[in-house]
């Protein structure tokens, strides 16, 4: 009689990754995602062995070769199998430890969306025309949805199924908003905690200059531009699993879950 192999279990967490020439940054980062989370280094193209640097770290890399943040983003998605997704940068400016609360919230079904607020540990960490962008596509996303968001930094939590029903399109530095724009069409419970936000390791591929900075606004301008999508097959389906978190780890955050309706869309264009 045959024995029967059965099939690894997924991993409880799948960490995605996106990753251009941080081989600098990558130790730092894979020693802080969680035990027992897989950490899945989405590479963008890199030219500094970033890749080989992972693997030899113990994580499982992605290769997306068409350029883009988003790109990279929804690389490790469709790759992830795990139950919760979590993103978070690889350049050694966010922590992925500091996941383990975002994971715990969408786990017991208090929130659907979990996103991390930036808050910068030195005058370095985010330069003012990066931050200036930042809070301008905030404003713009709440007359767009009436989300009250400080932030729409790249360190968030959410069940992979319903991410991959937003259907996201945006394969460029609008990938984020277009998660959280979709996420709010849809009746999705979205919460904000706030995170140190550190220097990073080497210079920024987006927002380390003007130029950068101006092109990822017009990027997320774009989003803020469509019409609301339809909400009827992408709200999460309530949690189903009622197990306690293990972890020692407390979330000392006090932020509110926002239930996000729908408001009427905002004028096209980059913020002023």
């Amino acid at each position: 009689m045959k024995g029967v192999t059965t099939p690894p279990a997924p991993p409880p967490v799948d960490v995605v990754l996106p990753c251009l020439n941080e081989a600098e940054a990558l130790p730092w980062v894979l020693a802080r995602i969680p035990p027992g989370w897989r950490a899945l280094v989405v590479d963008n193209g890199s030219t500094d062995g970033s890749a080989d640097i992972a693997r030899a770290l113990g994580a499982h890399v992605v290769d997306a070769p068409r350029r883009g943040f988003g790109a990279a983003c929804h690389a490790g998605l469709a790759a992830a199998t795990a139950d919760i997704v979590c993103f978070c940068d690889c350049d050694a400016s966010l922590d992925p430890s500091l996941l383990i609360p975002f994971v715990r919230q969408v786990r017991s079904g208090e929130a659907d969306l979990v996103l991390g607020r930036r808050r910068p540990k030195g005058r370095s960490a985010w330069p003012a025309h990066a931050r200036a962008g930042n809070l301008a596509l905030a404003r713009l996303l709440r007359r767009r949805t009436g989300l009250r968001l400080h932030d729409l930094g790249p360190l968030r939590a959410a069940r992979r199924e319903s991410l991959l029903a937003l259907g996201l399109t945006d394969r460029r530095s609008g990938y984020p908003l277009q998660m959280v724009v979709r996420a709010a069409d849809a009746g999705w419970r979205i919460a904000e905690h706030d995170v140190p936000y550190l220097p990073r390791t080497g210079a920024s591929k987006v927002t380390g200059t003007w130029l950068g900075t101006w092109q990822a606004v017009r990027d997320m301008s774009r989003v803020l531009a469509e019409p609301a999508s339809p909400t009827s097959d992408t709200a999460p389906a309530p949690a189903q699993d009622q197990d306690q978190d293990q972890d020692q780890d407390q979330d000392q955050d006090q932020d509110q879950v926002q239930n996000s309706a729908p408001a009427p869309a905002a004028q096209g264009g980059t913020p002023r």
